[in-house]
């Protein structure tokens, strides 16, 4: 018989790629789990690892029991949610991956609607880059995510994720106020176009909102003089409210603070899309279904942004 918690080993490797990456993920030891992976072996009868270089490849049949892993383990999850769903109590722990601008809108009220609702019912939850989250979320270091994508950048799909859009959020110019206080040069501004010659700030390299925002620069024919680079959109508004920077900002920012600056519409009207992703086989847990369904009643009370609900 196979012992399930060697199987997830094996699942966690051909994920992570390397067993220094499953010991940081897990909190085992590289040796424990070497030596798991190598009674595994023998249970089975055949290799199921093979080095080439310093990385360690799985074999085909590896990848065979890999896949039976991950169906047993949808399965477990299943099981888990109808046992969930006799009990007269929603309880247990939630584990949610956010990004900034949900953490700062979406969450706080939410959970203080889900303590008063749902007192046994804990929710965790971690700031992550949407990309990371999804991954992980699949890989099941979370059970839910709330996610979001930019116009032509679609975020990576997981055929194992149940993903269940939550809201559009309108992209506009941010620009300081016209006073006297602030810098001339951006008093005349009222298009991306007439910003071409102005300072930006921008989310680092690497991100879709930095693509998709340095795309719309070039189709209103110029290159963006992009001087400030930080993933936190406080400081893209501090910046801007400053007088030292314009910057491109989703409405969700607003739900959040008082807006001391102004604002400009984009051409065609530009919106990212805001959903929530779990894993099929969780989509009927109670607690989950608990903490989703508060997003999106919290989505709908929010203004400045248009809330949805349907599938993705």
């Amino acid at each position: 018989m196979l012992e399930i918690r060697r199987l997830r080993l094996l699942r966690e490797l051909s994920i992570r790629g390397t067993i220094a990456e499953v010991s940081d993920a897990l909190s085992y030891s590289p040796s424990s789990i070497s030596q798991q992976l190598s009674l595994l072996e023998k249970e089975t009868g055949v290799p199921l690892l093979r080095k080439v270089g310093r990385r360690l490849h799985l074999t085909p049949q590896a990848e065979v029991l890999v896949a039976h892993t991950h169906e047993l383990l949808d399965s477990m999850e299943r099981a888990e949610a109808d046992l969930a769903s006799t009990q007269p109590t929603i309880a247990g722990t939630v584990r949610m991956a956010v990004f900034q601008t949900a953490v700062l809108s979406l969450i706080p009220s939410m959970l203080r609607e889900l303590r008063q609702n749902f007192p046994h019912l804990r929710v965790e939850m971690v700031q992550h880059e949407p990309e990371t989250a999804l991954r992980e979320t699949w890989a099941r270091d979370f059970d839910l995510v709330v996610a979001e994508q930019y116009p032509g950048h679609a975020a990576p799909h997981y055929a194992a994720l149940d993903r269940k859009l939550l809201a559009h959020d309108t992209i506009r110019l941010a620009l300081p106020e016209r006073n006297d206080a602030m810098p001339a040069e951006f008093h005349h501004v009222t298009s991306i176009e007439a910003a071409a010659s102005l300072p930006w700030v921008m989310e680092p390299r690497g991100a879709a909102s930095r693509h998709w925002a340095e795309q719309a620069c070039r189709t209103a024919g110029f290159e963006p003089d992009v001087r400030y680079e930080t993933a936190d959109l406080q400081a893209h508004v501090r910046l801007v409210e400053s007088g030292n920077a314009v910057a491109l900002l989703p409405d969700l920012v607003w739900a959040a603070r008082t807006r001391e600056l102004r604002i400009a519409d984009l051409p065609a009207a530009p919106q990212r899309t805001i959903f929530t992703a779990m894993r099929h086989s969780s989509t009927q847990h109670p607690g989950l279904l608990a903490v989703r369904n508060a997003l999106h009643q919290q989505a709908q009370g929010l203004s400045g942004i248009n809330p949805a609900e349907q599938s993705m």
